[in-house]
């Protein structure tokens, strides 16, 4: 039987999902092409998008259940982007953002930014959230300590 890492391991690492940033130039119809890209690729679904707009640009967040195949695509057609790895945690009515927060805050990790999964077939009712913070190692083994599931990228298919 597999034992499951202790917090305190030197080893330890919270499961990852990268997020791709994406830049856009803030024209009518670049947002759709950019979505469109991915609702036509067999082997890459869209599971979270964040849009962050100014008067020139735009910045779109955005997780798939597949980063490979995703930068592949961003990468042939031409998109600039970089990417991030965040924390993606499973939300309940005992494991709540505010716990979240709070035991984040007890040991003094930022929360840079978050933002929900959308709902998919294999979710059923769960609320996920992305989440960016400071530490992802540190930050996964208090939220892990506390009971909350972390989720890797192979579960948001």
């Amino acid at each position: 039987m597999g034992q499951l890492p202790l917090g305190t391991e030197q080893g330890y690492a919270a499961p990852a999902v990268r997020q791709f940033s994406v830049f856009l130039d803030n024209r009518v119809g670049k947002l759709l092409e950019l979505v469109q890209l991915f609702d036509d690729a067999p082997d890459v679904t869209l599971v979270a998008i964040s849009v962050l707009d100014s008067s020139d640009h735009a910045v779109v967040r955005m997780i798939f259940d597949n980063a490979d195949a995703a930068r592949h695509l961003l990468r042939r057609n031409k998109f600039t982007f970089s990417e991030l790895e965040l924390l993606v945690l499973e939300l309940d009515d005992e494991h709540t953002l505010t716990h979240a927060c709070l035991f984040l805050l007890g040991a003094e990790l930022n929360i840079r930014f978050a933002y929900p999964i959308l709902p998919g077939h294999a979710h059923g009712p769960l609320q996920l959230l992305a989440l960016a913070v400071d530490d992802n190692t540190f930050a996964g083994q208090i939220l892990c300590r506390k009971g909350f599931r972390l989720m890797a990228e192979d579960e948001l298919a």
